[in-house]
């Protein structure tokens, strides 16, 4: 059962400021499917990056807490702007043939990834968010393919499902990466690290698309896009993070990446009044225990 929990104590607020981050997380996706098709998933993933590092400098900077030795042996910075560069770029491109939804149901399988990358570190993990996390990829597979079990022997999955699973890999590869690669700098500075070493990597890759694209004839629902995932995605989602890994315990801001989902679900219906059918449904309510199951999982964890 899940505990009562009080608007005064702090895990009122930290699930309040995560339920808020899945929210945040959910828009990325809505906003992605209207404009992946009008600009290059480089060109767009590298404005979000020139844009995020400019706003977490400057918060750095006007809080006093930039400091040239937290960006010591920037290499690692360019290993884990790498590992979020392929998340990004493939989400973009997968947006062009698949929705925003079933990508949003890929996302869950994350946790699951990170799962497998931690098993071969040696991390402890309770019995309970391991099944919790099992049941959840078990509501993803069934949504991604259509809740046919031909479909699944034949791995029958749709192109831009299969090239997002590989960006989810990478997105679980950069969280298992962050505190191994962390060399005693804050949260911020490896943010703004990050984020200009992915720049870097994204003009080096993505020359031509960054080159070619005519940004000043771009759409205002395209800046539209990448301010808000350059401002809301990045530095608000960071800051959601830090507040409620403060008050909750680990596994309890893991769980709400199957939050993400429905509001994408949502979203679908109020914007183009398309109603889930009844395999994401089913899947949808494996994946909603899922997440019960992570947030009254009283174990504490370390970030």
């Amino acid at each position: 059962m899940i505990k009562n929990i009080s608007v005064e104590t702090p895990e009122f607020w930290g699930h309040g400021a995560m339920l808020l981050f899945s929210l945040c997380v959910s828009v990325s996706y809505i906003l992605g499917a209207l404009v992946a098709n009008d600009i290059e998933p480089g060109a767009i993933t590298a404005a979000r990056f020139l844009i995020g590092a400019m706003v977490m400098g400057t918060i750095l900077f006007f809080s006093k807490n930039l400091k040239k030795v937290d960006f010591k042996k920037p290499g690692r910075f360019f290993v884990l702007g790498l590992s979020i560069v392929i998340y990004f770029v493939l989400m973009f491109e997968a947006l062009k043939t698949a929705s925003s939804l079933s990508l949003a149901v890929v996302f869950t399988l994350t946790p699951f990834i990170a799962l497998f990358f931690e098993y071969f570190l040696k991390k402890q993990v309770t019995f309970k968010g391991f099944l919790a996390i099992s049941l959840g990829a078990i509501g993803a597979i069934w949504v991604i393919f259509e809740g046919n079990l031909k479909n699944f022997l034949a791995f029958k999955i749709g192109y831009g499902e299969l090239l997002f699973f590989w960006g989810c890999v990478g997105h679980a590869l950069y969280a298992i990466l962050i505190p191994i690669l962390n060399k005693g700098e804050n949260a911020a500075s490896q943010t703004l690290g990050t984020l200009s070493a992915g720049f870097l990597v994204l003009i080096l890759i993505f020359t031509n698309d960054v080159l070619e694209t005519n940004w000043l004839s771009l759409s205002p629902l395209i800046w539209i896009t990448i301010i808000y995932l350059a401002t809301i995605a990045t530095a608000f989602t960071f800051f959601l993070i830090q507040f409620a890994a403060k008050r909750i315990s680990a596994s309890k801001v893991m769980a709400y990446t199957y939050a993400v989902p429905f509001w994408v679900a949502l979203g679908e219906i109020l914007i183009n009044s398309r109603f889930p059918n009844s395999n994401i449904i089913f899947g949808g309510l494996i994946i909603a225990f899922a997440l019960l199951m992570l947030i009254s999982d009283n174990t504490k964890a370390k970030m």
